[in-house]
């Protein structure tokens, strides 16, 4: 564990010499020296500061091998419903400060609000997708608490009664992170709306407040402090993200505030049943900064434990900063108490029945977790799986393009070589690009069946991306069948040793490696369609032929 949580420390950059050579082993740096002639004081003076700070990262580590993180996350999800949770106004990120709201998002007195069907079914939805009991019978609570972007001094949220509970989530961690099958609990899924965004100008004498996201439907997902890396956090945040979008409840963009995570933390002796003092850390803006933030407050909390400072450990909410890489205290951690929940007067319970949550149910799109798994049995590695699914409108594309009988493995390098690195070069998603699925399919079956070469059907590949068409109207408009004729081919090599007798001379007086000139010849003259495997067969060939 500790391995993993040293990771995210930051280490000084050190400048390299020749004679100085740097590891990493047991997640300690290390530092060796060879005896160099003619060494300068400089550089012996350079070495004797590395070691030290060797030593440095040496005890951190450790001091971190002696204790454990339990960490467990609360995430908020926001719905991709037409209007918000309990009036009729609609949502845009992004539009002009205060320009969607009414008197009950307001908070003006009199107004009462009035609860959005969808949201109830998104919630469902996430619930029985995160393996969770659900309610048939729940209801919403007011949770009290001041914020100039709260206008009603309340926040409609859930308590004691939420809608789900007692749930968990799967996750496989990449082979680059140790590899592996995770199962983290989940605690309780709730339904609640979002607050108003203040706006801070830059000279920080005042703030403005923007209204448009009050009142914006959100899904807390509380997990079970199973965690213990900030590998571990930043993999079950990805899967929610995964799952949200898989569902089509939100869209789950991080940037947006889509989807936002508070990680509550805290560090123990290894051994110790008891927990720590809980750390919650904010503005956490991506799945990095959540794994950076995570190790970096493991660190900090060990550090305080080692040197018998663990008093100064306080339950508070800190913040984190990108820029120095650290997290700063923000305010104290409030307890429940503070918030005075009570039964929210102005709404009804929510009561499910069976025939609905049944029928919400089977209208279940496959999750991200039996994907996996059904790639698997189609003879895909791990690293296959875990790219083709990490994007839903990705996954489905791949789904598609097997349908059409393309071969599994060849459509799944297709997809995570040229076009990938197409779309990410381009800056657009596999819903934007012109090819479909149904052409890719027929472009790996006219390679694999000979009709075309690989590198023609790379620059087929790349027109269908950018323009569309058809394979089979591209070969005919640019004449790019392959030349399979072994008669054809063999006049055509023939020509090229012919129009270069002083480089076929140096061939055969041992210069073997010339084929390869040869060859590029062949494929020129041919414009690329001949065969690869007939014309280096018919090369061979002819340049041992003594005649």
């Amino acid at each position: 564990m500790a391995l993993t949580l040293f990771r995210g420390l930051k280490t000084r950059s050190f400048r390299l010499y020749p004679s100085t050579c740097f590891g990493k082993q047991h997640g300690a740096f290390y530092c060796c020296t060879k005896s160099a002639h003619g060494q300068t004081a400089t550089q012996e003076r350079q070495q004797v500061k590395l070691k030290a700070l060797s030593s440095e990262e040496s005890t951190r580590f450790e001091v971190l091998k002696n204790y454990e993180a339990v960490i467990g996350i609360e995430t908020h999800v926001q719905l991709s419903t037409l209007t918000k949770a309990f009036c009729g106004c609609p949502y845009k990120y992004g539009a002009e400060p205060n320009t969607s709201i009414c008197p009950v998002c307001m908070g003006l007195p009199g107004a009462l609000p009035v609860l959005n069907s969808e949201v109830i079914k998104c919630a469902v939805k996430l619930g029985l997708a995160l393996n969770c009991k659900l309610s048939l019978s729940s209801k919403f609570d007011r949770k009290q608490y001041f914020y100039p972007d709260l206008p009603k001094g309340y926040q409609i949220s859930q308590f004691d009664v939420p809608i789900a509970t007692g749930g968990y989530i799967d996750v496989d961690l990449p082979v680059e992170f140790g590899g592996g099958h995770r199962k983290f609990g989940v605690t309780r899924v709730h339904m609640e709306e979002d607050a108003g965004k203040l706006l801070h100008t830059g000279n920080g004498n005042y703030s403005q407040v923007d209204l448009n996201r009050a009142g914006v439907p959100l899904l807390e997902i509380v997990s079970e402090p199973d965690m213990r890396t900030g590998i571990e956090a930043a993999e079950y945040a990805g899967e929610l993200q995964r799952l949200v979008r898989y569902l089509g409840v939100s869209n789950g963009n991080m940037q947006e505030g889509s989807l936002r995570c508070d990680v509550n933390i805290s560090v123990r002796p290894i051994g110790q049943l008891a927990f720590g003092t809980k750390v919650e850390i904010k503005n956490l803006n991506s799945f990095s900064s959540v794994s950076r933030a995570i190790d970096f407050e493991i660190s900090r909390q060990a550090l305080l434990h080692s040197q018998g400072q663990a008093d100064q450990i306080v339950q508070e909410t800190r913040l984190w900063e990108e820029g120095a890489q650290k997290t700063v205290t923000m305010r104290k951690k409030e307890g429940l108490s503070d918030y005075r929940y009570f039964p929210e007067p102005d709404l009804p319970g929510v009561t499910l029945t069976e025939d609905c949550v049944d029928s919400i149910r089977n209208s279940l799109p496959e999750l991200p977790e039996l994907k996996r798994r059904r790639y698997e049995k189609l003879g895909l590695s791990i690293q296959d799986v875990l790219f083709l699914t990490n994007d839903v409108d990705v996954a489905a594309f791949f789904d598609a393009t097997i349908a059409t009988g393309a071969d599994i493995k060849l459509a799944a390098n297709w997809i995570m070589g040229d076009v990938a690195a197409y779309m990410n070069n381009e800056k657009l998603s596999i819903v934007d690009i012109k090819l479909t699925p149904r052409e890719l399919g027929e472009l790996i079956a006219s390679i694999k069946g000979g009709t075309i070469s690989g590198k023609i059907g790379k620059e087929i590949l790349f027109e269908l991306m950018a323009k569309g068409g058809t394979v089979e109207g591209l070969i005919k408009e640019k004449d790019l069948v392959q030349i399979a004729d072994p008669s054809e081919i063999e006049k055509i090599v023939e020509k090229v040793l012919a129009d270069n007798p002083k480089q076929l001379e140096q061939y055969r007086g041992g210069k073997t490696k010339l084929q390869g000139f040869f060859a590029g010849q062949i494929m020129k003259e041919t414009k690329g369609k001949a065969n690869p495997g007939l014309l280096n067969k018919i090369l061979l060939e002819k340049l041992n032929s003594k005649g």
